[in-house]
């Protein structure tokens, strides 16, 4: 029997987690010959758990309450550092917890990982749910990113981990920063499922335009050093065509620079002392069973 736990942040939303559990619950109950678990990463929510039950096919229910509101990728970071010490799970499948990773597609993750046992798996977004605007946006930070790293990352956090891709992952600063750009830099060998981004449970969806921003510049800052280089060998190119063109590049050499600089800040989020320490933020656990 293959064990997976389910590590799943969340931030007052409760309702969206009791719903998501349940659905989980109706989509995993099809799958031979595994158990499922679930840990809630408690982001030090402002309102409190109205008692979360235990839905029937998940196995049992683990919430770990932070001492400090940190960001959702941070819980991921920091669910991802607390297992690596773990022996009671085989794969670790990343979710959000507002609707928007559809339950629906754990059985094409199990599947696939099932099928090729030691290779993590990424839902890789089809299709997305958000209003023109986002997915034009999207769409230009997934080419900025390719353009400025050399990598085209099309997941997020939903995915599907192997022990020993989570172990190598672990140990990364940059998770701390982000997920997607950490597992792409670092997990060489992986395979793919296809997803639709769904619709939130509940509300409109939480990013922001700023949090877009910072998002995307977290990603990016994952391969600051690949970003330099690309940067200077392009406002170099811009000076040669000057001299050539007598055309002046001056404000394309400035917004080079100052995207740079960005990126360049945006490291700092990088924080290796923090993750390592990531067990200090707990400040109490709650086990739910049936």
């Amino acid at each position: 029997m293959k064990r997976f736990t389910i590590l799943i942040p969340v931030y007052n939303d409760w309702e969206s987690l009791e719903k998501l559990l349940n659905n989980i619950s109706d989509n995993i109950k099809s799958i031979q010959n595994t158990e499922f678990n679930c840990i809630i990463v408690n982001d030090s929510s402002t309102i409190k758990n109205p008692g979360i039950k235990i839905p029937p096919h998940i196995n049992s229910i683990k919430i770990i309450h932070m001492n400090k509101n940190k960001g959702h990728a941070r819980c991921n970071a920091f669910g991802i550092k607390h297992l690596s010490k773990s022996s009671d799970f085989d794969y670790l499948i990343l979710m959000d917890g507002d609707g928007e990773d559809r339950p629906e597609e754990i059985q094409l993750l199990a599947d696939k990982v099932l099928t090729e046992p030691n290779t993590s798996i990424v839902a890789k977004r089809i299709k997305r749910s958000e209003g023109y605007l986002f997915q034009m946006l999207y769409q230009f930070h997934k080419y900025l990113t390719l353009l400025t790293t050399g990598k085209l990352i099309n997941f997020g956090n939903y995915s599907c981990l192997t022990k020993s891709d989570l172990e190598i992952l672990s140990s990364k600063e940059n998770l701390w920063s982000s997920f997607s750009g950490s597992f792409k830099k670092h997990i060489k060998n992986y395979n793919e499922v296809n997803s639709i981004r769904g619709m939130r449970y509940f509300g409109p969806s939480q990013m922001s335009l700023f949090k877009l921003i910072i998002h995307s510049l977290s990603i990016i800052a994952v391969f600051k050093y690949q970003v330099f280089f690309r940067s200077s060998v392009l406002v170099i190119l811009f000076q040669c065509l000057a001299v050539f063109t007598k055309f002046n590049f001056l404000l394309f050499q400035i917004l080079i620079i100052f995207f740079n600089l960005l990126v360049f800040i945006v490291s700092f989020r990088e924080n290796e002392t923090e993750l390592k320490n990531c067990e200090l933020n707990i400040v109490d656990t709650e086990n739910l069973t049936h």
